[in-house]
């Protein structure tokens, strides 16, 4: 092969990947969010799951990029691994869509698609008209690639040096390693198998050969997503681990099954002198065989993926917290309201106590300097949304049962009294994040102001832990206190107010520092005065 030759292999290589790359960010953009909310919405039916992984990654044209969009969901606790294994499971069937499409020999019209993608992605204005002309541009750069590869592969068949090296590999063992490194160096196993098919069509490598490359591409596939999870949480790295597991069970079976006699032979015969459309069947149809092995078995390979990277009692404390345990009764509506009342002021309080904790440990993170406590704060209120969301929908739910004025206006409050909730770990993030632009020395708060805020935060968690004892016991005789205490942390924020105004006209203050200390004040009398509508709400309503 001339030097010209492999400017052209490298040139084709690098138009179909970045064919790849404009049809998928085309195809997300044109989609919008729905690609997520099809991901988010992935059941525990793994049926579902399956599917959901099947059409994100055809729209996408990228496994990678939905195992990266579920990884993400699993690190965010909006998805478990027994939905995340489904999905998973789906991508590897729908990546070989891919291999599908390009053993259609279109390569003669491709300078038109081409001509056509730039066309409408240039001079069309309307978004989504321009992201389906993008599409068709990343579809004709895939072919154009192809076609340069092929081009450039077919002098390869006399090298002398190139077909030793193709020799060497005769081992099935070498062949699934150089697929693994192959696919891991090019981050896809969809281009990777593209351009296997292009070696087999130009001669260069034979059919058995390619199945051995095949199945070493879907292993060096979980690459990218292994890579990706070094920056994630624990569960994260688990669902990674998951990936590979999963195919790493699927190449041992396919494996097998290949040296069953007769079944290569059966494949060939599907589509005869054409060993591309062979090799895009052979990758379809081992991925569809062993999902269908695997898919009883998830729950197995979940817990491998538990077991090598075991769950810590931080991550079990975690997701026990973003999990109704008062609300969670599966007939709940056939349970006599005075009891139905009693689990959710139960399933509030256990979410009060959540938030106020959020609260105290983004104080701590604060005024201790500690990055770790700021680190469970974010952790936490997520915890906390998650939660927010759940008893929010049961609550509505009751709502639709035959019940009195009375107690509808009680079911009312405790929705208000959730979000109130919410919104106090919402503050405790934003406390978390003054703390994180304090410790990175971004912003310095002077020594006195420090103590102002320590005063401010001590009335404030008083306040809160006042008004979850009120709401959780139903001491309503205690709400004068809570008043006098949410009027006590209204003078404290007028005078320390003062104060930081008079540093500040003293340069005694730096100025990146007193935005902080003014935007923390305000979220500490907000906190109270959320403490006051928790405490106060249900005073006047049955319970």
């Amino acid at each position: 092969m001339t030097v010209a030759g492999v400017f052209v292999l490298f040139g084709g290589i690098g138009l179909f990947l970045y064919g790849m790359s404009i049809m998928s960010t085309a195809l997300r953009s044109a989609c919008g969010e729905k690609l997520q909310v099809m991901l988010g919405k992935a059941t525990q039916n793994r049926v579902v799951s399956v599917l959901a992984g099947i059409g994100v990654t055809v729209l996408v044209q990228s496994s990678s990029a939905t195992d990266m969009m579920v990884i993400g969901f699993v690190s965010s606790g909006l998805m478990t691994l027994f939905q995340a294994i489904g999905v998973i499971m789906g991508a590897n069937i729908g990546t070989t869509i891919t291999a599908q499409i390009t053993a259609f020999n279109i390569g003669t019209v491709a300078p038109m698609i081409l001509f056509l993608g730039a066309v409408v992605s240039l001079f069309i204005k309307n978004k989504t008209v321009k992201d389906i002309g993008r599409v068709v541009l990343g579809f004709g750069m895939l072919f154009e690639g192809i076609a340069l590869m092929k081009s450039s592969i077919a002098p390869l068949a006399d090298t002398e040096g190139f077909r030793r090296f193709i020799d060497s590999l005769e081992n099935p063992a070498l062949l699934v390693i150089f697929g693994v490194a192959f696919t891991a160096l090019l981050q896809s196993s969809s281009s990777s198998t593209v351009i296997f098919q292009a070696f087999a069509i130009e001669g260069l490598i034979s059919y058995n050969d390619a199945v051995y490359l095949i199945i070493g591409a879907a292993i060096g596939a979980v690459t990218p997503n292994i890579l990706a999870s070094l920056t994630s949480n624990r569960a994260g790295k688990r669902c990674a681990m998951l990936n590979l597991i999963f195919n790493l069970l699927r190449a041992a079976i396919i494996l097998v099954i290949i040296h069953i006699p007769g079944t290569l032979s059966f494949v060939k015969s599907l589509s005869p002198g054409n060993v591309g459309r062979q090799i895009a069947n052979t990758h379809t149809l081992s991925a569809l065989v062993s999902v269908l092995c695997l898919l009883p078995f998830a729950g197995f390979i979940v817990k491998l993926s538990e077991i090598v990277i075991p769950v810590t009692e931080q991550e079990k404390r975690r997701s026990e917290e973003k999990q109704l345990v008062y609300l969670n009764q599966p007939q709940i509506a056939n349970i006599p309201l005075v009891m139905t009342i009693g689990l959710a002021r139960r399933e509030i309080s256990r979410m009060g106590h959540i938030s106020i904790n959020c609260l105290q440990l983004s104080l701590e993170s604060l005024f201790e300097g500690d990055a770790a406590k700021a680190r469970r704060v974010f952790e936490t209120e997520e915890n906390v949304d998650v939660l927010t969301e759940s008893i929010e929908s049961k609550l509505v739910q009751l709502r639709t049962t035959n019940m009195t004025p009375k107690y509808m206006n009680t079911l009312y409050h405790m929705i208000q009294i959730v979000d109130d909730l919410e919104r106090v770990s919402d503050h405790a993030e934003n406390i978390a994040e003054y703390a994180e632009k304090l410790m990175n020395k971004k912003a310095v708060i002077s020594p006195v102001a420090m103590e102002e805020l320590k005063k401010l935060a001590h009335a404030t968690m008083d306040s809160m832990n006042e008004a979850i004892e009120i709401f959780e016991l139903e001491k309503y005789e205690q709400i004068p206190e809570m008043l006098a205490l949410e009027e006590y942390v209204d003078e404290i924020v007028e005078t320390i107010t003062q104060n930081h105004v008079e540093r500040l006209m003293n340069e005694k203050c730096e100025p990146n520092g007193g935005v902080i200390f003014n935007d923390m004040a305000i979220d500490l009398e907000r906190c109270s005065d959320h403490a006051v509508r928790i405490a106060t709400l249900l005073s006047d309503t049955p319970a």
